[in-house]
């Protein structure tokens, strides 16, 4: 394919925050645009005027500006096929449903929502297609003047050819859909508000669309969208039928589906935990493709310059969010440090920040940083891994400190705050040597000896390298908190 003739789209809805699935989705086709040299166009489904919200028109774009991504036609970039927002382009649609029918391609239908349903239910009765029986497609002058008197408003249909449509879906191959299972189906609705099923051929066929890829809930609407586009190339509309290739299930938990309403598809939730956009997009790449057997780790080049739509895999992917975090732990690794310090400022002050604005310790925290940059999952595990730096006194944590302060904790942490007294406190090493020592005072190895210590002084058993804080802490604070310690313990 010549560089540059690949167009893909992505056309959201502007409904809630987004779904990590149409992440999924927005990524393969801005990778496949990117990797041919194509065009990405990014176009706003907004003609459901009661679910859609500018508020969330403006989420999406954010979303998609935090991820990275780039788009050469769309909102705020314009391009020769503007506008990019469904809610602007109706006189659009209005026209094209009235030349298909004109043509002979749609028709008026006047069928009422119970007759629909009590036919529907006697064609399943009968073991039928229960699909559009075509009713309406011949309706004479004089039954079309009795529906109005009766005050029947039509919606309009799109007659669908008696034949057998067959296409080669990029991702699964060879697919065939025959009559019976594609019944015409409706284009504008009674009220004159054009549907999902007009609206969306009509632009990809208007913005010159090649390729369309996409959800696999998508794929029973296939056959019925090439139809259309095989009438709107009859009439000048369309230029060709587009390569179809249709993505597949992103699973969440008990093997289902991953809805909007899955607590776990939410993009935001990801974002304010705390995901870096390449890791997050890294493992999203994974729900179905991959760079190689033997590589999971990967930057958003390499994946661009690998992309093609070809090698994705038709089986659904199940999303798993510990491998989510695995993998964005190894590029917090690869950050460099000064970036690493500079993506966690967000979690280093309000809301999240328990501390003090005060109380940040700037030079503090860039001596902690690197030992915190090989331990985070996600960044905003940061805040509870450096706030014994800047709290008054360590965080309270009563299953902590139940778990450290065994009986005889008291004389070991009495032996550690003489031995750490006289310890060199420039190095990580003797403060190490001051508690092993205290250790093995009282018949423990370092681990046993080393818990109640940094209970005492961190509040949790858990945190970064013991000796390396402890150093940072500075001598003054951590003999004050062991003093603390053995005052609780006391009382």
């Amino acid at each position: 394919m010549a560089n540059g003739s690949v167009r893909v789209r992505f056309c959201p809805s502007p409904t809630g925050n987004p779904h990590v699935g149409l992440v999924r989705t927005a990524l393969f086709n801005w990778a496949y645009a990117r990797h041919t040299g194509g065009t990405f166009v990014f176009r706003i489904e907004d003609t459901d005027a009661a679910r859609d919200s500018e508020e969330s028109y403006e989420q999406l774009l954010d979303s998609l500006r935090w991820l990275g991504f780039t788009w050469d036609e769309g909102p705020e970039v314009g391009g020769p096929h503007a506008p990019y927002r469904q809610s602007q382009r109706m006189e659009t649609y209005k026209e094209v449903a009235e030349k298909l029918k004109d043509a002979g391609h749609a028709y008026s239908c006047y069928c009422t929502a119970s007759e629909l349903e009590e036919r529907r239910d006697a064609a399943r009765a009968a073991g039928r297609p229960s699909g559009y029986d075509g009713k309406c497609r011949e309706v004479t002058p004089e039954q079309k003047a009795q529906y109005e008197a009766e005050g029947r408003e039509p919606i309009v249909r799109f007659r669908m050819p008696d034949e057998t449509i067959t296409f080669t879906d990029l991702v699964r191959g060879e697919l065939t859909f025959t009559p019976e299972n594609v019944p015409d189906y409706g284009i504008v609705r009674a009220n004159g508000a054009p549907l999902y099923t007009l609206v969306n051929p009509v632009d990809d066929a208007l913005m010159e669309i090649t390729h369309v890829l996409r959800g696999e809930d998508l794929l029973s609407s296939t056959p019925r969208q090439i139809a259309l586009y095989k009438a709107l190339i009859e009439l000048g509309i369309a230029k060709e039928v587009p390569s179809f290739g249709h993505l597949p299930y992103v699973m969440g938990e008990g093997n289902k589906k991953l809805s909007k309403r899955d607590p776990q598809s939410s993009l935001n939730l990801y974002r304010e935990c705390g995901f870096l956009p390449e890791g997050l997009l890294n493992y999203l790449s994974l729900l179905g493709w991959s760079l190689s057997a033997d590589q999971d780790i990967f930057t958003i080049e390499e994946m661009v310059a690998a992309f093609d739509v070809a090698d994705v895999n038709p089986n659904p992917a199940r999303f798993d969010l510990k491998k989510a975090e695995a993998i964005n732990a190894d590029h917090i690794r690869l950050l460099d440090v000064k970036e690493f310090t500079e993506r966690c400022a967000p979690w280093l002050r309000a809301p999240f920040a328990p501390w003090a604005p005060e109380d940040f310790d700037e030079a503090k925290w860039e001596a902690i940083a690197p030992h915190a940059q090989t331990r985070l999952k996600v960044l905003s595990e940061i805040t509870e891994n450096v706030d014994f730096l800047f709290l008054p006194e360590p965080a309270e944590d009563e299953a902590s400190w139940a778990k450290a302060m065994k009986e005889g904790s008291d004389a070991l942490l009495r032996t550690a705050r003489e031995k750490l007294e006289s310890a060199d406190w420039t190095s990580a090493e003797s403060l190490k040597e001051a508690v092993l020592a205290a250790g093995e005072a009282h018949g423990l190895k370092l681990g046993k000896a080393q818990a109640p210590v940094r209970v005492a002084v961190t509040g949790r058993t858990v945190g970064l390298p013991l000796f390396e804080s402890l150093e940072i802490l500075g001598k003054e604070k951590t003999l004050a908190r062991i003093d603390a310690a053995l005052a609780k313990l006391a009382a």
